[in-house]
């Protein structure tokens, strides 16, 4: 591979914006690419690719290279030098690499692999939280699982297209897709490729949406003719899944408490052809009084900690902080007790958190059927999907029915 000034320069600016001033990598990636219109597919891919390995591995190409936060261009360029060298890339005459001390970066890099936090690249916190939850041999296969770059899983839109015909018209455009067994709406891409801007995108044919996250809306047993709740809805992924097995027929009430998220689930509604979907913001405690008692199924998609999902946000191992978890669990038990009113007697309600944690989890749940408002329900089953087992997102869910 050889380097080109722009784009080192490119990702470098990105990393500053990620690392320094907090900027979410995402983001900073997507900005970052429509600076220059000359840049290709090759191009674009390298900027997110390299920007995205940094990010991932920040702790420990840092400690190799010799450098602390907040980074200055020099260190920035210290940590590339790293990430490039112990990719075997051949390093260009520029001055910023001149004496690059390659044998010692590759036995820093040895070194420091005997020790976890380092290898894996993570907070000593967030290392001692996931062997306090998942005991040391279960927490090293999954962070390790959740430091490999995310496959790209496509949800077939059941309200438009089949699997098959949707993998006959993706090759059409150089997109190659396989099936995944036991997920009977997802295509996996064989190479990454920006699917945004096929024609099958724009027509609503497909989301983009991960395998175990396909696999919440499915839990929840609707059927044509419901009455849905989505309570915490956002840009709205479960919903629009929902809307295609409920054949849209019934209604989907999608609420959440930011309003933007759900005009960005109107226009992915309108794009899908979901018409069976009305969002509520919640922007008083009456919007969430007035749904008790009225749903034949809820969802609950909780805010989380996001531990299962760090193979596609890898920035957030960097955000996240011990006081986060404490508060958001608070939070979930909030939600819980306050949006299982909306059930009817007899219907049922799935808990879902993209999370690993059992305190986020399990113990949400027990906590739940514990307390008072819990009293009335029953847990009929749950599920917990670690990356190291399936190679996909790690998430939990837990189907809940309200006592006649």
């Amino acid at each position: 591979m050889r380097l080109h000034r722009n784009l080192v320069f490119a990702t470098l600016d990105a990393l500053s914006e990620i690392f320094n001033e907090g900027a979410y990598a995402d983001k900073v990636i997507e900005k970052t690419l429509k600076r220059d219109k000359r840049w290709g597919a090759r191009d674009r891919s390298f900027i997110a690719e390299t920007t995205y390995d940094i990010v991932r591995w920040k702790r420990l190409y840092a400690e190799i290279a010799e450098v602390k936060e907040p980074f200055d261009r020099e260190n920035l360029f210290r940590i590339f030098t790293v990430w490039a060298t112990l990719r075997g890339i051949k390093l260009p005459d520029w001055p910023q690499f001149e004496g690059t001390p390659t044998r010692r970066i590759k036995g820093k890099f040895d070194s420091l692999s005997k020790i976890r936090k380092m290898r894996e690249s993570i907070p000593d916190w967030l290392d001692e939280t996931g062997v306090a939850e998942l005991g040391e041999e279960t927490w090293e296969k999954e962070i390790g699982a959740l430091n490999k770059q995310a496959p790209v899983l496509l949800r077939v839109n059941t309200l438009k297209t089949t699997p098959e015909k949707l993998q006959q018209i993706l090759k059409e455009e150089e997109i190659i897709t396989y099936k995944v067994k036991g997920y009977p709406e997802a295509l996996q891409l064989e190479e990454r490729a920006n699917v945004f801007r096929t024609q099958a995108f724009k027509n609503g044919l497909f989301e983009v949406q991960d395998a175990s996250s396909q696999m919440v809306a499915h839990f929840l047993e609707v059927e044509p003719g419901m009455r849905v709740v989505d309570t915490c809805a956002g840009a709205g992924g479960k919903s629009l899944h929902l809307a295609a097995l409920m054949e849209n027929k019934g209604q989907i009430i999608a609420t959440d408490i930011y309003g933007n998220k759900l005009k960005e689930l109107k226009r992915r509604a309108k794009r899908a052809g979901a018409h069976n979907i009305e969002t509520r913001a919640i922007d008083t405690t009456k919007v969430v009084k007035k749904l008790y008692n009225t749903a034949d199924r809820v969802l609950i998609d909780a805010p989380c900690s996001g531990l299962g999902v760090l193979s596609r946000n890898p920035d957030a191992k960097w955000k996240l902080q011990p006081e986060f978890i404490d508060n958001i669990k608070k939070t979930q038990a909030e939600i819980i007790a306050k949006y299982s009113k909306m059930l009817k007697p007899g219907g049922k309600m799935v808990y879902a958190t993209c999370s690993i944690l059992p305190s986020e989890n399990q113990q949400q749940v027990e906590f739940f059927l514990a307390s008072d408002e819990g009293k009335e329900f029953k847990l009929i089953r749950d599920q917990k999907l670690l990356s190291s087992e399936t190679g996909f997102d790690g998430f939990y869910m837990a189907l809940l029915e309200k006592k006649e």
